[in-house]
């Protein structure tokens, strides 16, 4: 790797425009776009743990052809310049050097690439099998237990998406187990979600996704996530451990039905309307959790210097990021 210092994409987000740098970059996505000209171009999503940034890259780039083919959750060491478009960081690219494997495994840049919650992986991984544990009705709990004792080490370390939302290392777990915890607090307040079902269902809504991604760095769709995706897979490890608990034939197909809707609508990925308590609650509490994630990210990587913001796709708007100020009581102390 290059001898000059490397930066993170949070200390790159603090540099004046025009200033040269040298930064190791995570690439989380590469999507071919076609300008109003005809001319081709990529738009390509850097990160690594402090954050991330889209960079456009224009096909006279001397590596655009070699860009192009990258697979999502390489990495590289970047050369470039600092600027900005629209008020959005977007750098313009220089040298390009791809890192390889075995070259990151024996250095300590790996640490600083994979992008982590800020909750203790091992806390919440603990806490996530309490929730299991509390369901009450015992084919239920054991169909659920099943699932994560075929999948258990995948889903604790998996993220819960590509781009949009809880999309680092341990975000499934996270994106989980905060649906979990709302769930918990919401359930009182419906007598008509029966809570055991209700959380099954936030439990495995999105098991499928430990079979749709692959890639230990970056999340990049797998043969089967493309052909099939994350709802049908994750419907089909319901089942199958329905079947083993031996799981009444309703509540089976009201578990599969969660997971089938859970998405929302089918514009979005959803297999089917949700049409029972359960699935209108636990689809709500996903869509919920998923706009929060997106706060929450937004909060904790946007540099202090700035009041704004990067402009957050699931969101379709920039998120105002300064803190609230204090109470007027608080200020008289």
């Amino acid at each position: 790797m290059a001898d000059s210092p490397s930066l993170t994409v949070a200390e790159l987000k603090t540099l004046d425009s025009g200033r040269p740098f040298a930064a190791l970059l995570l690439v989380r996505k590469v999507t071919p776009k076609t300008a109003s000209n005809g001319n081709a171009f990529l738009s390509i999503e850097f990160g690594d743990r402090s954050g991330s940034f889209s960079a456009t890259v224009f096909n006279d780039h001397p590596s655009f052809d070699r860009l192009a083919q990258l697979a999502e959750g390489s990495v590289l060491q970047v050369d470039g310049k600092v600027e900005s478009y629209q008020g959005r960081f977007s750098p313009r690219l220089g040298a390009i050097a791809v890192i390889p494997d075995e070259q990151l495994e024996s250095s300590d840049a790996l640490a600083n690439l994979v992008e982590v919650p800020p909750e203790d992986p091992t806390e919440m991984w603990q806490e996530f099998g309490e929730f299991i544990e509390s369901i009450q009705h015992e084919e239920l709990r054991l169909t659920v237990r099943s699932v994560f004792e075929e999948i258990g080490e995948q889903f604790r370390t998996a993220p819960a998406a590509i781009a949009m939302h809880h999309a680092y290392r341990y975000g499934l777990l996270e994106h989980t187990l905060h649906m979990a915890r709302a769930a918990k607090a919401l359930l009182p307040l419906y007598r008509e979600v029966d809570p055991d079902l209700a959380m099954a269902g936030i439990l495995v809504h999105d098991t499928g996704k430990v079979i749709e991604y692959e890639g230990a760095l970056g999340a990049r769709r797998s043969r089967k996530g493309i052909l099939q995706g994350h709802v049908v897979l994750g419907y089909q490890l319901a089942r199958k451990a329905g079947l083993r608990a031996r799981l009444d034939e309703d509540r089976l197909e009201r578990l599969e039905h969660i997971v089938l809707s859970h998405q929302g609508e089918p514009a979005w990925g959803a297999a089917a309307w949700a049409a029972t308590p359960e699935a209108v609650f636990v689809s709500m509490i996903d869509n919920l959790d998923a706009k929060m994630g997106m706060v929450q990210r937004a909060l904790r990587t946007t540099a202090e210097s700035e009041s704004f913001s990067e402009r957050l796709h699931g969101l379709s708007t920039s998120l105002l990021t300064t803190p609230l100020p204090a109470a007027r009581s608080e200020q008289m102390e």
